[in-house]
């Protein structure tokens, strides 16, 4: 089973639609990216996708289910999202952060049990963070942070992690430090990740799977080299492209060259 959007229709305050009747199926155990110019409606997928917005017309089926069949508690505990720039309170540590994680499955009283503690040492250890516990969040380096959110979205324990630009104001080895733990996690713990980038080589190289937008609708979706062609590149960005074999033929890298 898998994670599929059928005729999914949305606007905001009844301006132009912003998805016209999207159908797309996400494959699990399988990294997807999200590609497109701006506006054309990658962040709202991601949010229907998750139930953070209500479509205006169409479904999303999970595991074969309505999403709407899910209760609250239930779906935070089969899927997890991350928002674009994420905020926290001020000193608050990554280990009470990652703690956030584990409130789906909080009891009345909201205590913390063995398996909450043990799972949030393991989420913290995914990513590298065990030496950082006790450091104050907003004294961590960008990539540090990424990860320290990415830390309580694993602490959630779902199999769907969907994530918002997680790249977002890193610089490029803190983009790579993110894509790369994004990448151990979907080989060694088969988390299903769906991605909104917007660099064709994030989407090339880490994901098995390219949903590509225009105009609130799918244009193609595939696998990185069938979708990162200089015919494919030139109507999706606008961009004169240049093509080239990458370290398999499956991952082909891309360089804009020019505008069209």
């Amino acid at each position: 089973m898998s994670l599929e959007a059928r005729g999914l229709q949305f606007s905001y305050n009844e301006n132009e639609p912003i998805l016209r009747g999207l159908s797309v199926v996400i494959p699990k155990g399988q990294i997807t990216a999200l590609i497109g110019r701006n506006g054309c409606g990658k962040s709202t997928l991601l949010r229907l996708l998750n139930r953070l917005l209500e479509p205006g017309g169409g479904q999303v089926f999970l595991e074969g289910r309505d999403l709407g069949g899910y209760g609250a508690k239930e779906l935070a505990q089969t899927m997890a999202h991350l928002t674009q720039s994420p905020t926290a309170p001020a000193g608050l540590s990554v280990k009470e952060l990652v703690e956030f994680g584990r409130h789906p499955y909080r009891g009345f009283l909201g205590r913390a049990s063995s398996k909450d503690r043990e799972v949030v040492d393991w989420a913290l250890q995914q990513t590298s963070l065990v030496e950082l516990a006790d450091r104050a969040l907003d004294s961590l380096s960008g990539g540090q942070r990424q990860r320290a959110w990415i830390a309580m979205a694993l602490a959630q324990d779902t199999e769907y992690l969907l994530l918002d630009e997680p790249t977002t104001h890193l610089d490029i080895a803190h983009q790579l430090e993110v894509l790369e733990l994004l990448a151990k996690l979907n080989e060694e713990n088969r988390k299903t990740i769906v991605m909104v980038v917007h660099d064709p080589n994030h989407a090339s190289q880490y994901a098995q799977n390219v949903v590509c937008l225009s105009g609130g609708t799918l244009l193609r979706e595939g696998r990185p080299a069938d979708i990162f062609t200089e015919e494919n590149v030139e109507e999706l960005f606008g961009v004169t492209p240049l093509i080239f074999p990458g370290t398999t033929p499956a991952k082909p890298w891309c360089v804009p060259l020019r505008t069209l």
